[in-house]
């Protein structure tokens, strides 16, 4: 599970995102392993082609934990609840789009 998150998050992580590029970048399939361009314009600017700060997994699962749904009630009739989201920032409803998630689809 980890492993197929951090592939999907990648463009949002310190993380190599753009594999064929670095793949090009060797001479042969045995020379050491290098970061792609893409990669190393992320660690320098601690930003994505986006504009978002770059994170790392902790960091970003972290940033999605402030996501909230509260059940809200009204006082006329407070035996009767609804779902109300905490909106997503930038970043997260990029996370949620990278992971093809729809908030809509956390409802029961």
């Amino acid at each position: 599970m980890d492993w197929h998150l951090r592939r999907r998050l990648a463009p949002l992580l310190f993380e190599d995102d753009d594999r064929a590029g670095a793949r090009a970048q060797r001479s042969s399939p045995v020379a050491p392993a290098r970061v792609s361009e893409s990669a190393k314009a992320k660690a320098d600017s601690k930003r994505t082609a986006d504009g978002l700060p770059v994170h790392s997994f902790t960091t970003l699962l972290a940033d999605l934990a402030t996501l909230t749904l509260n059940e809200a009630t009204v006082p006329a009739s407070p035996d009767h609840g609804f779902p109300v989201f905490t909106q997503p920032t930038p970043l997260q409803a990029r996370a949620f789009e990278l992971l093809e998630i729809g908030t809509a689809k956390a409802l029961p």
